[in-house]
Protein backbone atom coordinates (compact mmCIF):
# COMPACT_ATOMS: atom_id res chain seq x y z
CA UNK A 1 0.00 0.00 0.00
CA UNK A 2 1.12 3.41 -0.50
CA UNK A 3 2.22 5.72 2.29
CA UNK A 4 -0.43 7.93 3.23
CA UNK A 5 -0.42 11.38 1.29
CA UNK A 6 1.11 14.22 3.32
CA UNK A 7 -1.07 16.43 5.08
CA UNK A 8 -2.64 19.41 3.47
CA UNK A 9 -0.66 22.63 3.27
CA UNK A 10 -0.72 26.31 1.96
CA UNK A 11 0.86 28.98 0.65
CA UNK A 12 0.08 32.73 -0.75
CA UNK A 13 2.33 34.15 -3.10
CA UNK A 14 1.64 37.60 -4.66
CA UNK A 15 3.05 40.15 -7.15
CA UNK A 16 2.33 43.30 -4.67
CA UNK A 17 4.06 44.73 -1.31
CA UNK A 18 3.66 42.46 2.02
CA UNK A 19 0.55 41.64 4.27
CA UNK A 20 -0.78 43.83 6.53
CA UNK A 21 -3.08 42.92 9.21
CA UNK A 22 -5.15 45.52 8.60
CA UNK A 23 -5.77 45.86 5.01
CA UNK A 24 -9.28 43.64 4.97
CA UNK A 25 -10.70 45.51 7.01
CA UNK A 26 -9.42 48.88 4.92
CA UNK A 27 -10.83 47.16 1.80
CA UNK A 28 -14.37 46.71 3.46
CA UNK A 29 -14.62 50.21 4.63
CA UNK A 30 -13.01 51.80 1.07
CA UNK A 31 -15.34 53.68 -1.52
CA UNK A 32 -18.19 51.83 -2.32
CA UNK A 33 -18.25 52.44 -5.79
CA UNK A 34 -16.70 49.29 -8.00
CA UNK A 35 -16.67 50.74 -11.06
CA UNK A 36 -13.12 50.57 -12.62
CA UNK A 37 -10.67 53.54 -13.76
CA UNK A 38 -8.36 53.19 -15.48
CA UNK A 39 -5.24 55.53 -14.41
CA UNK A 40 -2.97 57.22 -17.16
CA UNK A 41 -2.15 55.53 -20.37
CA UNK A 42 -0.32 52.35 -18.88
CA UNK A 43 0.15 49.59 -21.00
CA UNK A 44 -1.17 45.83 -19.51
CA UNK A 45 1.65 43.28 -19.13
CA UNK A 46 1.52 39.86 -18.61
CA UNK A 47 2.44 38.50 -15.09
CA UNK A 48 2.61 35.16 -13.39
CA UNK A 49 1.51 35.74 -9.58
CA UNK A 50 3.90 33.09 -8.65
CA UNK A 51 7.57 32.47 -7.06
CA UNK A 52 10.20 30.68 -8.08
CA UNK A 53 10.47 28.90 -5.18
CA UNK A 54 7.10 27.18 -6.30
CA UNK A 55 7.77 24.00 -8.90
CA UNK A 56 5.01 24.35 -10.94
CA UNK A 57 4.38 22.34 -14.32
CA UNK A 58 5.18 24.90 -17.24
CA UNK A 59 1.57 23.83 -18.96
CA UNK A 60 0.28 24.61 -15.57
CA UNK A 61 1.96 28.10 -15.48
CA UNK A 62 0.52 29.07 -19.14
CA UNK A 63 -2.94 28.71 -17.56
CA UNK A 64 -1.60 31.65 -14.55
CA UNK A 65 -0.19 33.99 -16.95
CA UNK A 66 -2.61 36.91 -16.53
CA UNK A 67 -3.01 40.24 -18.07
CA UNK A 68 -2.62 43.11 -15.58
CA UNK A 69 -3.95 46.69 -16.52
CA UNK A 70 -2.35 49.10 -14.70
CA UNK A 71 -5.16 49.75 -11.84
CA UNK A 72 -5.22 46.20 -11.12
CA UNK A 73 -3.76 43.68 -8.88
CA UNK A 74 -3.28 39.99 -9.04
CA UNK A 75 -2.02 37.09 -6.87
CA UNK A 76 -2.22 33.15 -6.37
CA UNK A 77 -3.02 30.82 -3.48
CA UNK A 78 -1.64 27.49 -3.64
CA UNK A 79 -3.35 24.54 -1.72
CA UNK A 80 -1.80 21.27 -1.19
CA UNK A 81 -3.90 18.41 -0.24
CA UNK A 82 -3.89 14.63 0.23
CA UNK A 83 -6.40 13.18 -1.94
CA UNK A 84 -6.14 12.19 -5.56
CA UNK A 85 -6.35 14.58 -8.37
CA UNK A 86 -10.05 13.03 -9.70
CA UNK A 87 -11.36 13.13 -6.14
CA UNK A 88 -10.47 17.11 -5.75
CA UNK A 89 -11.67 17.54 -9.28
CA UNK A 90 -15.19 15.89 -8.89
CA UNK A 91 -15.38 18.58 -6.24
CA UNK A 92 -14.01 21.52 -7.91
CA UNK A 93 -15.40 21.08 -11.70
CA UNK A 94 -18.99 21.53 -10.14
CA UNK A 95 -19.61 25.30 -11.26
CA UNK A 96 -23.15 24.84 -10.58
CA UNK A 97 -22.36 24.09 -7.04
CA UNK A 98 -19.67 26.26 -5.54
CA UNK A 99 -21.29 26.01 -2.20
CA UNK A 100 -20.00 22.49 -2.11
CA UNK A 101 -17.29 23.98 -0.20
CA UNK A 102 -17.01 27.47 -0.85
CA UNK A 103 -18.48 28.49 2.88
CA UNK A 104 -19.05 32.37 1.96
CA UNK A 105 -21.46 31.56 -1.01
CA UNK A 106 -24.91 31.03 0.44
CA UNK A 107 -26.84 29.85 -2.60
CA UNK A 108 -25.66 29.64 -6.13
CA UNK A 109 -28.42 29.07 -9.46
CA UNK A 110 -27.34 28.52 -12.71
CA UNK A 111 -28.92 31.39 -15.19
CA UNK A 112 -27.73 29.95 -18.63
CA UNK A 113 -26.33 27.65 -19.95
CA UNK A 114 -25.80 23.36 -18.53
CA UNK A 115 -22.92 23.74 -16.97
CA UNK A 116 -20.32 23.83 -20.25
CA UNK A 117 -18.53 27.09 -21.08
CA UNK A 118 -20.36 30.15 -21.72
CA UNK A 119 -22.71 28.78 -18.36
CA UNK A 120 -23.97 31.88 -16.03
CA UNK A 121 -24.96 31.69 -12.17
CA UNK A 122 -25.55 33.87 -9.97
CA UNK A 123 -24.54 33.51 -6.47
CA UNK A 124 -25.43 34.88 -3.18
CA UNK A 125 -23.17 35.25 -0.40
CA UNK A 126 -23.47 35.38 3.11
CA UNK A 127 -24.10 38.34 5.19
CA UNK A 128 -20.77 40.07 6.62
CA UNK A 129 -18.69 40.59 3.67
CA UNK A 130 -19.22 43.87 1.08
CA UNK A 131 -20.99 42.10 -1.20
CA UNK A 132 -24.73 40.97 -1.52
CA UNK A 133 -24.47 39.08 -4.86
CA UNK A 134 -22.44 38.10 -8.28
CA UNK A 135 -22.99 36.69 -11.71
CA UNK A 136 -20.12 34.76 -13.09
CA UNK A 137 -19.51 33.46 -16.53
CA UNK A 138 -17.33 29.97 -16.62
CA UNK A 139 -14.65 30.74 -19.11
CA UNK A 140 -12.26 27.38 -19.18
CA UNK A 141 -13.46 23.80 -17.98
CA UNK A 142 -11.16 21.45 -19.39
CA UNK A 143 -11.85 17.58 -18.04
CA UNK A 144 -8.74 16.63 -19.44
CA UNK A 145 -6.25 19.11 -17.85
CA UNK A 146 -8.39 19.94 -14.94
CA UNK A 147 -8.64 23.57 -14.94
CA UNK A 148 -11.66 25.91 -14.17
CA UNK A 149 -11.77 29.49 -14.83
CA UNK A 150 -14.50 32.18 -14.24
CA UNK A 151 -15.10 35.80 -14.51
CA UNK A 152 -17.51 38.11 -12.53
CA UNK A 153 -19.84 39.72 -14.97
CA UNK A 154 -22.00 41.77 -12.63
CA UNK A 155 -23.70 41.81 -9.14
CA UNK A 156 -23.46 44.09 -6.56
CA UNK A 157 -20.02 43.20 -4.76
CA UNK A 158 -16.77 45.28 -4.93
CA UNK A 159 -14.22 42.73 -7.48
CA UNK A 160 -15.02 44.68 -10.72
CA UNK A 161 -13.49 42.33 -14.19
CA UNK A 162 -12.46 39.66 -11.45
CA UNK A 163 -11.33 36.39 -13.34
CA UNK A 164 -9.98 32.97 -11.57
CA UNK A 165 -8.05 30.41 -12.97
CA UNK A 166 -8.01 27.50 -10.97
CA UNK A 167 -5.80 24.09 -12.01
CA UNK A 168 -5.07 20.75 -10.30
CA UNK A 169 -1.48 18.57 -10.67
CA UNK A 170 -0.69 16.02 -9.04
CA UNK A 171 1.92 16.64 -6.27
CA UNK A 172 5.44 15.74 -6.58
CA UNK A 173 5.16 12.40 -4.48
CA UNK A 174 2.26 11.45 -6.80
CA UNK A 175 -0.23 10.48 -3.75
CA UNK A 176 -1.75 14.23 -3.60
CA UNK A 177 -2.98 16.94 -5.81
CA UNK A 178 -1.72 20.18 -5.85
CA UNK A 179 -4.55 23.17 -5.84
CA UNK A 180 -3.17 26.75 -7.69
CA UNK A 181 -5.90 29.07 -7.92
CA UNK A 182 -5.19 32.49 -9.23
CA UNK A 183 -6.78 35.73 -9.59
CA UNK A 184 -6.43 38.96 -11.53
CA UNK A 185 -9.34 41.94 -10.10
CA UNK A 186 -9.54 45.24 -10.17
CA UNK A 187 -8.71 47.64 -7.27
CA UNK A 188 -11.40 49.74 -6.12
CA UNK A 189 -11.47 53.13 -5.68
CA UNK A 190 -10.04 54.14 -2.13
CA UNK A 191 -8.53 51.21 -1.56
CA UNK A 192 -4.47 49.78 -2.62
CA UNK A 193 -3.23 47.27 -4.68
CA UNK A 194 -2.36 45.74 -0.78
CA UNK A 195 -5.73 45.93 0.34
CA UNK A 196 -7.29 44.16 -2.50
CA UNK A 197 -5.40 41.11 -2.21
CA UNK A 198 -5.23 40.36 1.08
CA UNK A 199 -9.05 40.68 1.17
CA UNK A 200 -9.27 38.51 -1.93
CA UNK A 201 -6.54 36.07 -0.51
CA UNK A 202 -8.11 35.22 2.56
CA UNK A 203 -11.61 33.86 0.49
CA UNK A 204 -9.52 31.88 -1.37
CA UNK A 205 -6.75 30.54 1.19
CA UNK A 206 -10.39 30.02 3.00
CA UNK A 207 -12.05 28.12 0.20
CA UNK A 208 -9.27 26.03 -0.66
CA UNK A 209 -8.41 24.93 2.98
CA UNK A 210 -12.40 23.94 2.78
CA UNK A 211 -11.56 22.35 -0.10
CA UNK A 212 -8.91 20.06 0.96
CA UNK A 213 -10.44 19.10 4.10
CA UNK A 214 -13.60 18.11 2.31
CA UNK A 215 -11.78 15.71 -0.57
CA UNK A 216 -9.35 14.38 1.99
CA UNK A 217 -12.80 13.26 3.83
CA UNK A 218 -13.45 11.79 1.23
CA UNK A 219 -10.29 9.97 0.11
CA UNK A 220 -10.17 8.72 3.35
CA UNK A 221 -13.27 7.46 2.97
CA UNK A 222 -12.47 5.26 -0.61
CA UNK A 223 -9.80 4.51 1.09
CA UNK A 224 -9.44 0.43 1.11
CA UNK A 225 -8.84 -0.87 4.25
CA UNK A 226 -5.50 -2.29 5.11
Amino acid sequence: MPSNPPKSSLLVHRINGSNSITAAAAFAAGNNNNSSAMSGQKQAQKRFPLTCAVQVPDAVSRQHTHVIGPNQCCSAVVQQIGAPVSTVWSVVRRFDNPQAYKHFVKSCHVVVGDGDVGTLREVHVISGLPAENSTERLEILDDERHVLSFSVIGGDHRLSNYRSVTTLHPSPSGTGTVVLESYVVDIPPGNTKEDTCVFVDTIVRCNLQSLAQIAENAAGHNRPSA
